[in-house]
């Protein structure tokens, strides 16, 4: 039986899988779509993300090249993070799960209020 392991990089399904498999992944794609985003600025926007997992998540996602980490040479350090070419590719899925998600909270809504 392979495990994931051994189905990353040739099942489409567990190579997705792997690479979103954070808690945060979604939401900090969603947050880069649009533009480059500092550190601090992506934990404001994440509250209830610890600096720790933050920088997980933002190390996995750009190790596995969805995200591009630019530092710039000055003092104070300055980093940004923004979408790579296949991060940016990865919008269309997002806008599907919103279209999906935004359903599913109508579905949940109707079954609550028959």
């Amino acid at each position: 039986m392979l495990t994931q392991e051994a189905l990353f990089g040739k099942c489409p399904y567990a190579t997705s899988q792997k690479i979103l498999s954070g808690k945060w992944a979604l939401i900090i794609l969603f947050h880069l779509r649009e533009h480059k985003h500092r550190f601090n600025e992506l934990q404001k926007a994440l509250p209830d993300i610890t600096q720790a997992t933050l920088t997980k998540q933002l190390r996995a996602l750009e190790e596995y090249g969805m995200i591009i980490r630019t530092v710039y040479p000055q003092i104070p350090p300055k980093v940004e993070y923004e979408l790579s070419d296949m991060g940016h590719a990865f919008s269309e899925v997002l806008d599907s799960l919103e279209t999906w998600g935004d359903k599913y909270i109508q579905h949940q809504k109707n079954a609550m209020n028959p």
